[in-house]
Formats: structure tokens, C-alpha cells, sequence
């Protein structure tokens, strides 16, 4: 088995070529379609205030501004945010350079978004930090969205560490993982190629129960958890590929 990489990876993992590749590897539908679900799932009101946290390089940030919701987006990597401000010229969006745990815990936020498998990338402690964060920033009443893709009832069943091949115009992954028993979370290994450029990185997705994360999100005043597997609104069930949580902030 290959060295396994820090716990704090998500630090230095997010640069230019990396963050190109998923760029052009999600098309424009899907943003849509997971905006269309926040929406309609969470009630949002014309012009709500809206958290995207972590952001990425904006693509949900900027469809919620596009619809005339006020956005701020927070991430921690300095190259998506730089993209993020280049791409949001003429919108209501802010983006800000953060931890994902460094969120405003004023209650000032009508929804908090956090999509994009993120919400796997911290040990348990930091976990917990987060859902404190989380539950500080969104008013009493306001939604959640968490999109998690290495929820223990979608990775587990099944699960086989088969390398993969992908390619996006001149950026081709090869990507590869093995499971981590003792430690409940997968390495993923990624070698992204463009040209002569090579970038060889490792993310590490923690693995939890929904069990947990529903216990994490109830202890930090969110009720009202529903499970989807997609945000076609089909429901959630082992071998789901993806989760979809929405919750709602005591009042």
C-alpha cells in the first residue's frame, strides 16, 4: 500500500489542474438541476441568503445569484476563488478564502448549502466542528442541503477498488482507491495529466453512517432530516450512489 497521505490533504490538493478537470467534467444541466432541487426542497424565498460552503470554483454559488438569491461562498483554495470572482462579474456573490469551518455563526444565512461530497473530507472531530459551524449559520427556520457521496450505506455494499480512466477535452485521470478498515475511510489516488503537466494527489473520504450524520445534524438544532439519493427526489436506500440530506434549523 502506498504512503498514506495527511489528514489535512484538502489543503494542498485543489490546484489549477485538479480544479480544471472537474470544471469541465460536470455539465451545466446537473447545476441546474441541483439548484432546481435546493429550491423546491428547501421553499427558498426571492432574494434568501444563501451559504456554499465548501464552494469550489462557484458552479452553485453563481446559478443561486444568476436566480437573484445573495450568495457568499466560502472555500479554501485559493485558485477556485480566484475562478469564482473572475466568473461572477455583475452578480450578487461573494466569495471568501476559508476553512470550511471558519463560517459566520451569526444565524444571518436563510439556507446553507454544502454539496459536492465535501462533507466527507474531515476526521470525526472536525466533523463535529463543522456541524457546530453549520447549525451557527443558518437562521431558525432555514434550510441545509449536505450532498455525500461516501455515506457507509452507499460505499459499502458492493464496494470493489477498481482503477478508472477519465478524460475531459486534453486532461485525462487515471484514479484509483483502496479502503481503509481500521479507519472507516477510502484514499483515493489521482495521477491528472494536460500536456507535458502531471499532477499526482490523494484525497481521503472519511466514511460515516447516515446514522451519524443525522446525530451530528440533530445535535447542532437541525429536525426535519429527509433522505434522497438524487435530486430527481428519488428516495435514499443502501446502494444509492449519492446522498442527499435536507434539514431544517429548529425555530
Amino acid at each position: 500500500m502506498s504512503e498514506n497521505p495527511s489528514s489535512t490533504w484538502y489543503v494542498d490538493f485543489f490546484t489549477e489542474l485538479p480544479n480544471e478537470f472537474w470544471r469541465r467534467a460536470v455539465p451545466p444541466e446537473v447545476t441546474v438541476e441541483e439548484i432546481d432541487f435546493v429550491e423546491e426542497r428547501l421553499g427558498l424565498a426571492p432574494r434568501s441568503r444563501v451559504l456554499d460552503v465548501p464552494c469550489g470554483s462557484g458552479r452553485h454559488s453563481l446559478e443561486l445569484a444568476r436566480r437573484g438569491h445573495r450568495v457568499t461562498g466560502v472555500d479554501l483554495s485559493a485558485e477556485a476563488i480566484e475562478y469564482a470572482r473572475r466568473a461572477a462579474a455583475g452578480l450578487d456573490v461573494e466569495f471568501v478564502q476559508a476553512d470550511m469551518r471558519e463560517i459566520p455563526r451569526d444565524a444571518g444565512f436563510d439556507a446553507v448549502l454544502c454539496l459536492g461530497n465535501s462533507f466527507g473530507y474531515l476526521e470525526l472531530d472536525g466533523l463535529r466542528e463543522f456541524a457546530a459551524a453549520l447549525g451557527g449559520a443558518v437562521r431558525p427556520g432555514g434550510g441545509l442541503v449536505v450532498d455525500f457521496g461516501s455515506a457507509a450505506e452507499s460505499v459499502l455494499p458492493g464496494y470493489r477498488a477498481e482503477p478508472r480512466t477519465m478524460r475531459t477535452g486534453d486532461i485525462t485521470v487515471l484514479a484509483s482507491s483502496e479502503y481503509d478498515v481500521a479507519g472507516s475511510r477510502m484514499f483515493s489516488r489521482y495521477r491528472f495529466t494536460r500536456g507535458e503537466e502531471e499532477v499526482d494527489v490523494t484525497a481521503i473520504h472519511h466514511v460515516y453512517t447516515v446514522a451519524q450524520l443525522v446525530d451530528l445534524l440533530s445535535g447542532n438544532g437541525f429536525t426535519d432530516v429527509e433522505l434522497f439519493g438524487g435530486p430527481d427526489g428519488e428516495a435514499y436506500d443502501i446502494g444509492s450512489g449519492r446522498l442527499l440530506l435536507t434539514a431544517r434549523r429548529l425555530s
